[in-house]
């Protein structure tokens, strides 16, 4: 996998003449995805996190590709685990397939987050980052999907090839950030999406209701639509609990975690990013690591924590292994019981014990 390719499917800008250049055009061009009115975090072109670092330019790119510091990954990396879910679960069920990709089942409803099931989080079917590991669940394992919940573009969580699978399977209703129903419909023009701003929600069916919340983040498919499609997290508020996911976020000022546990109360369950974290001084405003993933849990106080994003896909500059040695002892060292957060393998599942009546 050459640098150019990684970039791309990452969405940064190869760092040529061409990229500087794409980058510029960047600044000028309008929206393709989203024309709507100018609010607190979009200026009527871009989106942005309000108070919160943006975009890199192209010195800071250059030295973490040229920087060197990359620690091999295995060609393969398999999991001890491989699910076959029920058809329906009453209370509480959660599987990770692999990434940020999560089959959450809770009363009654099947609901995926960010579902990649192709070979490579890449805009390339023959490069880019591919996966060392299969989905934890086969494609066909999958019991009936009532909805997919989209945080953002990026290659590693919106693959359109596997929407299209789904869509013609299971006819599921997707929800995603404003602005990315255009990307979906570019290439599927017949699949509908119910797009959000931050603050709004859609109500699933069976007393579950997904809110669409900030993430301190970005987006791009390419290399001139940067932040023209939002980018968010998800909290459900279901009969069995709160949930809170989130796809990609850095940690910032914390903000974003406060009001969730100030909205919504204490959840009964979060999945948070624990991966992709090196380079720290790139990657800081953009993914958490595990020591920020701990203090988001803190701040949160979930019940339960599920870590994601991490050994499947390699992106950035830190081992296959290192997101969950690192929080072990993160969770060591704040004191918190390695239980309480637990770093999944792909087909591993979790279970909520059942709650109290009355």
């Amino acid at each position: 996998m050459n640098r150019r390719t990684l970039l791309k499917a990452l969405g940064l800008p190869a760092v040529t003449a061409a990229g500087a250049l794409g980058w510029a055009t960047a600044a000028r061009s309008r929206n393709r995805y989203y024309d709507g009115p100018v609010t607190d975090h979009f200026d009527g072109v871009r989106f942005f996190s309000p108070g919160q670092p943006q975009d890199k330019g192209l010195v800071e790119l250059m030295r973490w590709q040229l920087g060197g510091g990359r620690k091999d990954w295995p060609e393969s990396f398999p999991s001890p685990f491989q699910d076959k879910p029920p058809a329906e679960v009453r209370d509480l069920r959660v599987t990770l397939i692999g990434h940020a990709s999560f089959l959450i089942q809770a009363a009654g409803l099947n609901i995926l987050t960010d579902p990649v099931f192709s070979e490579r989080a890449s805009p390339l079917s023959f490069t880019g980052p591919k996966r060392v590991n299969p989905p934890g669940i086969a494609f066909e394992d999958l019991p009936k999907v009532h909805a997919v919940l989209i945080t953002h573009n990026h290659y590693d969580h919106l693959d359109v090839d596997t929407v299209g699978r789904l869509w013609q399977r299971h006819r599921p209703r997707l929800i995603a950030p404003l602005g990315n129903d255009a990307v979906i419909r570019a290439a599927h023009p017949d699949i509908p999406v119910e797009t959000r701003d931050w603050g709004g929600s859609v109500d699933l069916g069976g007393s579950v209701t997904a809110h669409v919340e900030p993430a301190y983040h970005w987006s791009a498919r390419g290399i001139n639509d940067r932040r023209m499609a939002l980018w968010c997290a998800y909290v459900l508020t279901t009969p069995a609990g709160v949930i809170y996911h989130i796809g990609d976020t850095g940690f910032g000022d914390g903000r974003i975690f406060h009001a969730v546990r100030e909205r919504f109360g204490r959840p009964r369950l979060a999945h948070l990013p624990i991966g992709a974290y090196e380079p720290r001084w790139f990657m800081e405003p953009q993914h958490m690591n595990p020591e920020d993933a701990v203090k988001a849990l803190r701040i949160i106080e979930a019940e339960q924590a599920l870590g994601h994003h991490w050994g499947t896909f390699r992106l950035t500059n830190e081992g296959v292994e290192e997101p969950a040695a690192e929080l072990d002892k993160a969770l060591a060292e704040a004191g918190v019981p390695a239980q309480r957060f637990k770093a999944l393998r792909p087909g591993e599942a979790w279970s909520a014990a059942p709650q109290p009546l009355g």
